[in-house]
């Protein structure tokens, strides 16, 4: 047990912090701003100093673990603690969220309670990648959905309601299921509610009802994460919501549901995961080719982007069904990777809309002359998406790959089939990225509207935009940084759960 709560003081400083925001002047943005941005700096300083100075990177137990009974009545804890799994996330939410306060610069509009929703945010997500309670995991995770609603239907664009109504929807029932998921499995087999992650570790349930709390918790991060058909909610709030925020989901909030499936469905419920698997390949297949097909036929730029996101979640989805540390390995690495990509486009995307105030790819064409910064910026992210070998979005997929084939759950023929279908993907995804680049930059529509207003990036574009690209570079060539972290917790899981059961 660890004597000084780290964790605590990590998960509860953004939105305590983020409380005294509305005793700052209601007119001072730039107070507000600056305000925020440290408080963000210094979360993730403080997160980055406990990681360094108080993490084992070879123990793949939870460490800095605390523990606190919370309501007594109910035996609720307060149970925090990280492994191999949680601490790439958590530091993926502390560097995306700094940068995404940073591009929410150009936000003026009651600015106090825009920069008071993202520090809640950040606090439910890190909660949610710490929490070694079941009970306190759900809480933590609807703490960053309402906050997400506020975003986008306050600060969206004109569909926002419809967008951010659709949101909540879909997130809120997929909420219900996981619930159900953390009573049933709570309350199965006591008199008293068992929701402590190791315990239920190390619990085993009939097959028929494994494979009904699989299913639960399945919906609920399939909301998420998102998994097809339950995708929907996502171009449409990716289209509407502000850049800052759509950095946010689409760095972390998707992330949240991959985490879910690894941490609850794999570690927790074994035996309904393996009986499961196959399906999750077979949809995560399919969602490569239909996400990448759909992408294509989109001219709304941030669906376009959203839908591509959609479709690099497919390798995650394969990753997971492969069962092999491989694979799962090549899960975390792509999920470090996209979110360093999408929020980058994202982030590239927004900025151009402030620039031309056009969303539309077919009213679109010649930025790359008027703007050459956004344009090479957006060049080199398109490519680290398309997975360009030296960048960290080939990596992860490759790993994703390697995992699949060395498998040995599945057969050399439908290994080979699955491969080839994915392999496909691939190929429309520099398709649909790099014909967007082409609407977007090239031609010469621009050149017969005032460009008064058509101004580059300044340092602060700049400045958020290496920020993301130099450790999309980092992890392309030197991938163990990332592998060091889950690799002996990924061996764990797979050693334990799956080759001794």
């Amino acid at each position: 047990m660890n004597f000084f709560p780290w964790l605590t003081l990590i998960v509860a400083f953004p939105i305590s912090a983020g409380s005294l925001i509305f005793f700052l002047p209601q007119k001072g943005n730039k107070i507000i701003r600056w305000y925020t941005i440290c408080i963000c700096i210094l979360e993730l300083l403080l997160m980055t100093y406990a990681f360094r100075y108080h993490f084992r990177f070879d123990d793949p137990l939870i460490q800095l673990a605390e523990e606190s009974k919370w309501i007594r009545f109910f035996s609720f804890y307060w149970r925090l603690g990280i492994d191999g799994l949680s601490i790439g996330p958590i530091l993926l939410t502390g560097f995306i969220t700094t940068l995404a306060t940073l591009a929410a610069w150009p936000v003026t509009r009651d600015s106090r309670f825009f920069h008071f929703l993202m520090l809640a945010m950040y606090s439910g997500q890190i909660g949610s990648f710490s929490s070694r309670d079941l009970l306190l995991f759900f809480i933590m995770w609807e703490l960053e959905l309402i906050p997400v609603y506020l975003l986008v239907s306050l600060w969206g664009g004109k569909k926002r309601l419809y967008s951010a109504t659709k949101f909540i929807l879909y997130t809120a029932g997929g909420s219900i299921f996981l619930l159900m998921g953390v009573l049933g499995i709570g309350l199965y087999g006591s008199t008293e509610p068992t929701l402590n992650f190791e315990i239920l570790a190390n619990k085993s349930y009939p097959v028929a009802l494994e494979i009904i709390f699989y299913i639960l918790f399945l919906i609920a991060f399939a909301v998420k994460l998102p998994i097809l058909p339950l995708h929907t909610w996502l171009p449409d709030t990716h289209g509407e919501a502000h850049y800052s925020t759509c950095m946010l989901l689409a760095g972390i909030l998707l992330k949240m549901g991959a985490y879910g499936l690894v941490r609850i469905n794999m570690e927790l419920l074994p035996r309904a995961h393996s009986i499961f698997s196959p399906w999750l390949i077979i949809i995560g297949t399919l969602q490569i080719i239909y996400a990448a097909l759909t992408s294509l036929s989109q001219q709304n730029l941030k669906k376009r982007i959203a839908y591509s996101s959609i479709s690099h979640m497919g390798f995650i989805i394969i990753g997971i069904g492969s069962i092999t540390d491989t694979g799962l390995n090549g899960v975390l690495l792509q999920i470090i990777s996209h979110g360093f990509i999408g929020a980058g486009l994202f982030f590239l995307a927004g900025t151009s809309y402030d620039r031309i105030r056009l969303v539309y790819l077919d009213e679109m064409g010649g930025i790359a002359i008027l703007m050459p910064k956004i344009f090479t910026m957006f060049s080199i992210l398109s490519m680290a998406s398309l997975a360009l070998p030296g960048m960290s979005g080939f990596v992860a997929e490759l790993i994703v790959f390697f995992g699949l084939i060395s498998s040995q759950k599945y057969l050399l023929m439908t290994k080979v089939l699955i491969t080839c279908v994915m392999a496909i993907g691939m190929i429309l995804t520099p398709i649909f990225l790099l014909s967007m680049l082409r609407q977007m930059f090239y031609g010469y529509k621009l050149f017969n509207v005032p460009n008064s207003y058509f101004f580059d990036a300044g340092p602060r574009e700049l400045f958020i935009s290496i920020s993301i690209f130099l450790p999309i570079i980092g992890i392309g060539i030197y991938p163990d940084f990332v592998f060091s972290l889950s690799i002996d917790k990924v061996q764990s899981i797979l050693w334990k759960y799956f080759f001794y059961r």
